[in-house]
């Protein structure tokens, strides 16, 4: 399985892209995860100006199979959520990189990205 080498990534596989001249991190589910979890059906996330913390749920991700938590890489204020997930949660597994991201934050303390896993070591992870 290909995982970007331009993204971080969490053992609760969460994938992290951080936009350093914005202060904003956007975040989804790994394809890994998509695939464990299979066809996304709904999703609950937290309201606009939300405060998130690190490694803290942020809401859930309902599929056919199960309910899974979706947690926060870091610690700020969710600034964005991705609307056309209410109507198109299938987004997720159809691109989890790209149209199926979740949400975003700013960034409180960029230091925490530093705690999160590089691809190569992500992948060894789910192998």
């Amino acid at each position: 399985m290909h995982f970007p080498d331009d993204l971080k990534y969490t053992e609760e596989h969460e994938w992290a892209k951080y936009d350093e001249s914005q202060g904003i991190i956007t975040i989804g589910i790994t394809g890994f995860a998509q695939s464990e979890l299979g066809d996304i059906v709904f999703l609950e996330l937290p309201d606009l100006g939300s405060e998130a913390q690190a490694g803290e749920p942020l809401g859930t991700i309902e599929a056919v199979k199960t309910v899974a938590d979706l947690y926060s890489p870091v610690t700020g204020t969710v600034s964005d959520v991705n609307e056309a997930l209410d109507d198109a949660p299938e987004l997720i597994n159809d691109d989890p990189y790209g149209k199926g991201w979740i949400l975003k934050i700013e960034v409180s303390d960029p230091q925490e990205l530093e705690g999160l896993l590089s691809a190569e070591k992500y992948k060894t992870l789910t192998e």
